[in-house]
């Protein structure tokens, strides 16, 4: 499929605006690195909120949300729909702690909160591992899906493609800097949501899909869209259902849905105003990415279905493409070849935004913790604020590249969604913990990285684990990992006491565990004040899903024709929106109440963590 010169010029003009707000809106990012990767924590929860939603947009989600739909339904989804509550939790619980933290990254987070040579080691370990290995995977697995894009609407090989995606999203990115991510994510969020809504409305008025009543009527879609999964299939239900709800959401780390918060996600907290804007910011992005978002991509899965009933049509109907890459999530890309000239450019640039804004950040996100938490920190403890923007920008451009060498070697979007599963499996309950149980160390970080590294290999290439249902691999995984950081925690040395006592006077985290601690540093008023908090969060945790869910729904269910079901969960809605306001004040209250205690932050809370490792 070729553009045409119109297309080609709405396309060109659309990523034109994009990077003159960037860069104008983050002219001031070189001037120090906490404005090139916070830009000075000034900023609102509504950007920031929107800003979370264009970067979860990426151009492998739709590849990844049509990979699910045809291969499992529209209950396949739940696989990644789960997460709502894990971000709620961090909304809720955490997304104040970390905004008083003051860090300027959550790898900074291990020596504020642990003590020693492990603390140092964890910090820079992780540095690596989050910040280059697995952020490089997951813009790995955006850059594949802009390569398949390419490849269809452009006819570009996949080397070009990278080549050309790439070199435009570094000079963005280097330019302008996080100020300059976060601005355009709002004009690049409208024209993702504009194009994709636009390929949906295209896919279902393809002639041989004939409308939305004939489409839920498709035999070639029997069995596909109903919203929880079918209990004939004993082993699925289980997968897409019971594992999700019962264990997934809080013991798999996962980039965006980290119990607890983290990556890009902690970096939007840090950058908030305050704490209450920091709250904000994770609420607006979790209604956005799940009530209102996935809809589109879900029509234009279930339409490919009549028009692409199996890989194999796909293949034929693609012969130019390289058969490696035309799988399920291919037809994401095959039904935008449908699409007129005129809207094809929209939704071509709608892809492209898509693109720069997930990359974007996620250079951005890396280059801070080599910066930070790698150089800065163990290198050059006194680099100057323009050393560190110069470096910040080397290393967007050195991540760029291995970015584009991991694309070359991934084949689907599922296929680095199941790793990092698979290799976060089992730590997602200590991120959550280590903010409540200060028994928890540096020890049990690195210990449940090793664990779950080395279960999901066994899992993954065992032989005698070859027949086990993914659900087994996935509770064998967090069983083996959690019972091996708890023990590990249990029997090594804990964190030093005044270590602990400084973290609390900074952070003030609640909980009954840290009622000693308080005392010790003289904080027993504001360690009750921020414990009477919780009450709120938990109502705030338990309605806000429903609310989320239940608008999701809603609007499915209007999509399908359903008569009953959007009214019913439209009431639904509604009630756990009041339930929600009413503990979002009692929160809000506490929190305005903790703004009267002092918080005595003894100047060893700031200690120099630049000190190199003897």
């Amino acid at each position: 499929m070729k553009l045409s010169v119109l297309d080609g010029s709405i396309m060109i003009g659309s990523m034109l605006i994009s990077v003159v707000i960037g860069v104008y809106s983050g002219r001031r990012s070189g001037k120090s690195a906490e404005e090139f990767f916070l830009s000075g924590r000034s900023m609102p929860f509504w950007l920031l909120g929107i800003s979370m939603v264009a970067t979860t947009f990426s151009t492998d989600t739709p590849n990844l949300v049509t990979g699910l739909t045809r291969t499992y339904g529209i209950a396949g989804n739940w696989l990644w729909w789960t997460f709502l509550v894990t971000c709620m939790l961090t909304a809720f619980f955490f997304a104040h702690l970390w905004r008083r933290s003051g860090v300027t990254t959550d790898m900074e987070f291990y020596e504020l909160r642990y003590s020693g040579k492990p603390a140092a080691f964890l910090r820079a370990f992780r540095g690596i591992y989050v910040g280059v290995l697995i952020n490089v995977l997951l813009m790995g697995a955006v850059t594949l899906a802009a390569v398949k894009f390419g490849s269809v609407l452009f006819g570009l090989k996949p080397l070009q493609c990278i080549i050309a995606a790439g070199t435009a999203t570094v000079i963005f990115s280097a330019a302008g800097g996080f100020r300059g991510v976060v601005m355009s994510d709002s004009y690049l969020f409208l024209l993702a949501m504009t194009g994709s809504i636009a390929a949906s409305v295209f896919a279902v008025n393809h002639p041989a899909v004939g409308g939305l009543d004939a489409l839920f009527n498709h035999p070639n879609l029997a069995g596909k869209t109903d919203f929880v999964a079918s209990l004939s299939d004993p082993a699925i239900f289980v997968t897409l259902m019971v594992m999700p709800f019962l264990v997934q959401w809080w013991s798999v780390w996962y980039p965006g849905a980290e119990p607890g918060g983290g990556g890009f996600v902690a970096q939007r907290m840090l950058a908030a105003k305050d704490e209450k804007n920091s709250i904000g910011a994770i609420f607006l992005f979790n209604v956005a990415h799940y009530a209102l978002r996935p809809w589109p991509w879900i029509l234009v899965a279930l339409a490919s279905l009549v028009v692409f009933p199996d890989v194999e049509s796909l293949r034929r109907a693609f012969p130019s493409v390289d058969a490696d890459v035309v799988n399920e999530d291919f037809a994401y890309a095959a039904m935008l070849t449908f699409i007129p000239s005129g809207w094809i450019g929209l939704v071509a640039a709608s892809l492209l935004a898509a693109y720069i804004s997930n990359v974007a950040t996620g250079l951005n996100l890396g280059s801070s913790y080599v910066v930070n938490d790698i150089y800065r920190r163990f290198f050059r403890p006194t680099a100057r604020e323009r050393e560190q923007v110069l470096m910040g920008r080397l290393a967007t451009a050195s991540l760029m590249v291995m970015t584009g060498v991991v694309a070359l070697s991934l084949k689907t979007a599922m296929q680095a969604f199941g790793i990092l599963l698979s290799i976060g499996a089992g730590t997602g309950l200590l991120f959550i913990l280590r903010w409540y149980w200060p028994r928890v160390s540096a020890w049990s970080e690195i210990s449940a990285m090793i664990i779950a590294f080395l279960t999901s290999m066994v899992i993954q290439f065992a032989p005698f684990a070859a027949a086990w249902a993914d659900w087994v691999k996935l509770l064998v995984a967090v069983g083996v990992t959690t019972i091996g950081w708890v023990v590990v925690t249990l029997v090594t040395p804990a964190t030093d006491a005044k270590v602990l006592e400084d973290f609390y006077a900074r952070v003030r985290p609640p909980g009954s565990a840290w009622r000693k601690i308080a005392v010790r540093a003289g904080l027993d008023a504001a360690h009750t004040t921020e414990t009477s908090r919780i009450g709120g969060a938990f109502v705030c945790l338990f309605s806000s899903c429903g609310l989320v869910y239940a608008m999701m729904f809603c609007v499915g269910g209007l999509l399908r024709g359903d008569a009953w079901l959007p009214v019913l969960m439209a009431v639904i809605a509604l009630m756990m929106g009041y339930t929600c306001y009413r503990g979002w004040l009692r929160m809000s209250q506490s929190l305005r109440a903790e703004e009267t205690v002092p918080s005595q932050v003894d100047a060893s809370a700031l200690r120099a963590v630049a000190e190199p490792i003897n």
